[in-house]
């Protein structure tokens, strides 16, 4: 951060950031506003229907799709992405609430960003944390050198790490004999579960997420906020149900902001919880599903639980 006329309040970002935005001609103007805010630079302004070819290597690629044609971002949204991956630069995407499964079926996961309905400070937020994320080696971390995209990222990460506990749970073992992690001190305690081949009833784990939501009604949605534990549950139902959910409808499911469930959505998948499945009839649209690993946790975790006479939280 530099100082700007000795005024010691008065600061801005010395980010030195370049990037590509893909725009339509009346779409909102609100990344060109973040990066000027960051001290950021467009090296190029392209259009939804030009080709985007070469350009000098930017840190970003940031993609503007309100407004956009479904049908549009079918047929760009896949060469940006490749282009992307290409110049080794960081992606993000804004869009309108509506277009979550036409961009999602083109692009999750995978260090790309995607904001539903942002505001020019989300934006902001956004270009700094992917912008360090490029310029950073994977774990590395530089104490010496924080900065404040490098907090935003150190929050980002704080978000993941429930994720990856969840994963974890595909790991356990759940035969009785299997050695406990240490609780306090030496103390040790075992809650473990036998293999069973039974099957979890798809109406107890739609009781448990009715009865999460009866409790948002008394205390407030965001006191309990629990967007990947949620989105297990509507998965492992609609799986049980043999029914298919799409993008949109499980970020509703995760019951937080859009923006929030698709990064959650997003690390799921990254950590190997989620899959997303193409719709063969309408390339505009993907499923998601529990990969196999998850499918069988949420198994053994549900008999586990009602075996014992306990409730799915």
């Amino acid at each position: 951060m530099t100082p700007l006329d000795g005024d010691f309040t008065d600061t801005r970002y010395d980010t030195g950031i370049d990037a590509i935005l893909i725009t339509a001609e009346a779409a909102p103007d609100r990344f060109a506003a973040a990066l000027a805010a960051v001290g950021g630079r467009i090296v190029a302004r392209i259009g939804w229907q030009a080709p985007f070819g070469l350009h000098a290597a930017p840190q970003l690629v940031v993609v503007e799709a309100a407004g956009v044609d479904a049908a549009v971002l079918a047929d760009h949204l896949p060469r940006i992405v490749a282009r992307a991956a290409v110049l080794e630069a960081a992606l993000v995407v804004a869009m309108d609430d509506d277009q979550i499964d036409a961009v999602a079926a083109a692009t999750l996961g995978g260090g790309t960003t995607l904001l539903v309905d942002p505001g020019v400070a989300d934006c902001v937020a956004a270009i700094v944390v992917a912008a360090e994320r490029t310029r950073s080696p994977a774990g590395v971390f530089d104490a010496g050198r924080e900065t404040d995209g490098m907090r935003l990222e150190r929050l980002n990460t704080e978000v993941a790490r429930i994720a990856e506990a969840l994963a974890r749970l595909t790991r356990a073992e759940f035969a009785g004999d299997a050695p406990a992690a240490p609780i306090v001190g030496d103390r040790t305690n075992r809650y473990g579960a036998q293999p069973s081949l039974a099957t979890p009833s798809a109406a107890d784990v739609r009781r448990a997420i009715r009865a999460r939501r009866l409790r948002d009604q008394f205390f407030g949605t965001a006191l309990f906020e629990d967007p990947g534990w949620d989105m297990l549950l509507d998965l492992y139902a609609a799986e049980l149900e043999q029914a298919r959910v799409s993008v949109s409808s499980l970020c509703i499911a995760a019951a937080v902001a859009p923006t929030t469930a698709l990064r959650w959505i997003a690390r799921m998948t990254d950590t190997g919880l989620f899959e997303r499945r193409p719709d063969m009839h309408d390339r505009r649209r993907a499923f998601m599903v529990l990969s196999e690993r998850a499918s069988e946790a949420m198994r053994g975790y549900i008999l586990a639980t009602t075996g014992a006479n306990l409730r799915i939280p």
